[in-house]
């Protein structure tokens, strides 16, 4: 079976969003999601994974080590089932899920290449609390083909 993981994105045009269930990103998608609506285009919901970080499929038997499709397509379901529990029903909004096997910011910038807009949230899941902007916003901020959008907590 040939290996399906995906590693890069390529978009033509739409809100990207990064997503990886940190609350920060959640935010972020609301207001891609808004962004989205108001420009009358796609939103594509971008998330990268690596072994660390993707959920385990659920029919995986415990001494079994998951494939990367397997991995691919538990990480898909993971996030079309927060996409759903964020937007809700959204016929309105076409929107369009990317998992990607690849680190966050790579994945993230590649698809910014094509978009009209990059929303990402101020910090992710990461281990330094105290920034004032993640590494992957920062990297995001600097280097990515569109205008960036860094979506801050609610205060």
């Amino acid at each position: 079976m040939p290996d399906q993981t995906i590693q890069q994105v390529e978009i033509d045009g739409g809100v990207v969003v990064g997503v990886d269930s940190s609350a920060s990103s959640l935010r972020a998608l609301l207001v891609a999601a808004e962004e989205a609506r108001r420009r009358n285009t796609v939103l594509h919901v971008v998330r990268a994974w690596s072994f660390r970080t993707a959920p385990r499929p659920s029919d995986c038997p415990p001494n079994v080590v998951p494939s990367l499709d397997q991995f691919q397509q538990s990480v898909l379901e993971d996030t079309e089932r927060i996409v759903n529990k964020k937007l809700g029903e959204h016929p309105d909004l076409p929107v369009q899920i990317h998992v990607v096997h690849s680190p966050s910011p790579q994945a993230l910038l590649s698809a910014s290449k094509g978009a009209e807009l990059l929303v990402v949230g101020h910090r992710g899941r990461g281990g330094f609390a105290g920034l004032m902007l993640g590494s992957v916003a920062e990297q995001c901020v600097r280097h990515a083909a569109c205008p960036v959008l860094v979506v801050r907590p609610n205060v």
